[in-house]
């Protein structure tokens, strides 16, 4: 051990700090702002919008469930701005499912609507520690070129997709396959340019659900070894350019720097082998195709989950479940990607993959009681995005982006709601639902 002491500069004239600058954060510290709070949005990269962004996810999960658009307010005001930047998406104005998502175009989104709402942006700044006395926040430490600092505020919304401020200031959690710990693998996106455009619309779907998608002979044959498994999500975002979430890094852990490191190496020779694959399989669109970006973040799907006042299960998923003190609505699938042998199993046998990838009928969903936000044994953190208080199972659900965007507009006005005493378990939940309907909310 080696002892270290430093006098920090304090930083407390903010009434919300925002940790995290993905969907969930960017979400939160907008809502707060609008509030007329001043609001601080805390990121430790130098862009915000996370997996849409660093993490090149090439299109937003669905947004309807067939009947209406369940995830409104500021998730629906940056789908129509993604919607615009895309003139493939722009003519077609019923397609909420899948939309394509221009990365950089995106980043810009997200900065304006920080400036629209008033909200500091703190980039490449890193929080290291959490100051706390009997489960209350009294301040964070963050590193940045300027050194440590101490940031304070009476409340915190935590959007950092591992609840690094909630477990730091002693929320219970739980993480991975119950017994096992077993996490869902993750991936690292790309892009390839240089499509031949016409053949890739025209030619075979690529997609695993195709049981004739050319990435299952590439498996099989065995002649790019780097490429463990079928998954080949990919969407076209911008002239002769697609953008791939494909294949699956396993055993890594989000909170263990070293495995993060080995996925980000691991990923970027996957990305390459499957553009050469690509080229001699499917030569017509890819013969010429170059790799021209992977993500600068690893694609997380599962880590910490906070066990809040109530956690979300399956159960409740199957029941399409409404609640008192709902805050949202969720229509997405159990979106589970399992452990190597299932991912055999679905290599094998494409049928028994569809049967397991069972979604809501028409017009079904389910609600997302503010109770998930509310960590337990901490009283000024409230927490969105990824790692709400849910089962593993449906977490698989909420985890995407949509969901985060929605869970932290929610978080956000909250946390503005509490200011008069700082307790975010205290917020009368009926004005809450109130107000955010009055922004467009989806909520029973």
């Amino acid at each position: 051990m080696i002892p270290y002491a430093k006098n920090l500069t304090l930083h407390e004239d903010y009434d919300i700090i925002v940790v995290g600058g993905g969907p969930a954060g960017c979400a939160a510290a907008a809502a707060a702002g609008r509030e007329g709070c001043k609001t601080l949005l805390i990121e430790s990269s130098g862009a915000l919008g996370g997996m849409g962004t660093l993490g090149l996810v090439p299109a937003w999960a669905p947004f309807s469930n067939q009947e209406q658009v369940v995830y409104r307010g500021i998730a629906s005001e940056l789908l129509e701005a993604s919607r615009h930047d895309l003139p493939h998406v722009r003519s077609r104005k019923d397609w909420l499912n899948w939309v394509p998502i221009d990365p950089e175009a995106l980043k810009r989104h997200y900065d304006d609507l920080m400036e629209a709402h008033h909200v500091t942006v703190r980039f490449y700044t890193l929080v290291v520690d959490v100051l706390s006395e009997n489960g209350h926040v009294t301040g964070l430490v963050a590193a940045s070129r300027d050194g440590l600092s101490v940031f304070r505020a009476p409340v915190y919304v935590d959007c950092t997709g591992e609840a690094d401020i909630a477990v730091g200031a002693g929320a219970p959690y739980a993480k991975g396959a119950e017994g096992s710990g077993e996490l869902q693998p993750a991936s690292l996106c790309f892009i390839l340019t240089n499509v031949d455009e016409y053949a890739y619309l025209t030619g075979p779907n690529l997609h695993p659900q195709n049981p004739d998608s050319p990435i299952y002979r590439i498996v099989h044959d065995g002649k790019y070894p780097l490429i463990p498994d079928t998954h080949l999500c990919q969407n076209l975002i911008g002239p002769r350019t697609v953008g791939f979430n494909a294949s699956h890094l396993w055993d890594v852990d989000s909170s263990d720097p070293a495995s993060l490191s080995r996925a980000q190496r691991e990923g970027r020779r996957i990305a390459k082998a499957l553009r050469d694959a690509l080229a001699e399989y499917v030569p017509a669109a890819f013969a010429n195709a170059q790799l021209i970006e992977t993500a600068a973040a690893v694609g997380i799907r599962e880590g910490r989950r906070i066990q809040g006042e109530y956690v979300l299960r399956v159960e409740d998923y199957l029941a399409r479940r409404d609640f008192p003190d709902e805050i949202g609505r969720n229509c997405y699938y159990l979106d589970v990607h399992h452990d190597k042998a299932h991912v055999q199993e679905a290599i094998d046998n494409p049928e028994a993959r569809r049967a397991r990838d069972q979604r809501y009928g028409k017009g079904e969903s389910h609600g997302i009681p503010y109770r998930c936000l509310l960590p337990r044994q901490v009283d000024n953190v409230l927490v969105a995005g990824r790692c709400i208080s849910t089962d593993r199972l449906v977490q698989g659900s909420t985890r995407v982006m949509p969901v985060c965007l929605v869970t932290g507009e929610a978080a956000g006005l909250a946390a503005a709601m509490s200011l008069p005493n700082g307790r975010p378990a205290g917020v009368d939940t009926d004005q809450l639902r109130e107000k955010l309907r009055t922004y467009g909310a989806y909520i029973h």
